[in-house]
């Protein structure tokens, strides 16, 4: 079976004929048009969405409660027969920060159960609605075409406000995509023409332009040629004096340039510190609550809200991405948060075993809580308590 069977079943086209279409998604192209590429390929603006994607793609997707308990090993290791798990959120992170949109179709089997999860991309895909149903059209590269019920597909969104159900597009970046644009191509030019050799030549006497153009290209054969490596330069009477032209490209203003990072920066929630690797354990702290943590709430809900009944729903059946792999923090703090959680029966010596990327140990996920703690108000109701005060009568008896 296909990819185009594997993600839409071999349902009837002719069934979903447009009826009415509401909606169309475009996100990529459109965006921006007055320069070669897109969003994603500006160099900056690659690597902000990059430092986002791969530090998603380190959740760990997990199911709790029991319906569709045996999707949880396939959620963790290989979602779609076409990539694995970390593929799988860093394509979903991408496509959101670069479309503001992003989809996931449900892989089903003959029988219409869930094997797999695909995500797609949002220009390829349009909304239609057929007899007060909504469906999600997509489009293959081969030009084929598959629909599915839109509440059957999970939807994550950025930068909502106009459409009601999706996320609008990137023309806030517009100038500064622009400016980033004409800002490249003077460095270029700069190069070049810092590069170019130029002299200033005085004819002594008044020539014809046929004689003038042949003195012109005489001295350039003559001096500017790579053959005449001595450095020396002659000319005949007909030129009077040569000076040479010094090329002053135009530099940059560096805090021009801070203000255009800066720019991205706002836009993708990133700042140079992350993009580079060189964040500290506030700083990552920072980045995770503000960036990270909101994709991985919006996306446990897409997905479950696609994966369970309204019924299954109730008895808190839901997918979540736990940030096991996520957390960075100096080996003091993760020695604290150890020895303060295990004792307290917050964490179990697995638990502690990930945070220190050790593999797990026999019956390492028991949980174990220290017995000295009582309750104020029942200090003498404490059984070890009662032994102490009758140890002490007796004593005092004695």
């Amino acid at each position: 079976m296909g990819i185009f069977n594997k993600l839409f079943g071999n349902k009837n086209q002719s069934a979903v004929d447009v009826h009415n279409y509401f909606q169309s998604l475009t996100a990529y192209t459109p965006a921006f048009t007055t320069f070669e590429g897109g969003l994603y390929e500006m160099e900056l603006v690659r690597a902000a969405i990059h430092s986002f994607a791969s530090a998603c793609g380190k959740l760990k997707p997990e199911i709790e409660g029991s319906a569709y308990k045996n999707l949880e090993k396939t959620l963790q290791y290989m979602p779609s027969p076409w990539m694995n798990t970390y593929q799988f959120i860093y394509r979903i992170a991408t496509i959101l920060s670069v479309n503001n949109n992003a989809f996931i179709a449900p892989i089903e089997n003959e029988y219409g159960a869930i094997t797999g999860y695909f995500p797609l991309l949002p220009e390829s895909c349009e909304v239609i609605e057929v007899s007060g149903t909504a469906y999600l059209r997509y489009t293959f590269a081969n030009g084929k075409r598959a629909a599915i019920e839109l509440d059957k597909v999970g939807i994550v969104t950025q930068f909502q406000y106009r459409d009601d159900f999706f996320g609008t597009d990137n023309a806030a970046l517009k100038p500064t995509m622009q400016i980033i644009h004409a800002q490249n191509q003077g460095i270029v030019n700069a190069i070049k023409n810092s590069a170019i050799i130029r002299f200033l030549a005085k004819i002594g006497r008044t020539v014809k332009p046929n004689d003038l153009k042949e003195a012109q290209e005489t001295f350039i054969a003559d001096n500017l040629n790579i053959e005449n490596n001595g450095g020396v330069m002659f000319y005949d009477g007909k030129i009077d004096d040569v000076k040479p032209i010094e090329s002053k490209p135009l530099n940059i203003n560096p805090n021009q340039v801070k203000q255009i990072q800066e720019n991205v920066f706002n836009y993708f929630g990133v700042n140079e510190d992350i993009l580079q690797n060189k964040f500290n354990e506030d700083q990552w702290n920072a980045f995770y609550q503000g960036k990270i943590e909101p994709f991985a709430i919006q996306l446990s809900m897409a997905m479950t809200n696609m994966t369970f009944t309204r019924h299954e729903l109730a008895f808190d059946n839901k997918i979540i991405f736990a940030m096991n792999h996520l957390q960075y923090a100096s080996n003091s703090t993760r020695l604290n948060m150890a020895t303060s959680f295990f004792d307290r029966g917050l964490m179990s010596r697995n638990m502690i075993m990930d945070m220190w990327n050790l593999p797990h140990v026999e019956g390492g996920d028991k949980f174990y809580i220290r017995k000295e703690y009582s309750q104020i108000d029942k200090l003498h109701d404490d059984p070890a308590d009662k032994t102490q005060e009758e140890e002490e009568t007796t004593s005092a008896e004695d």
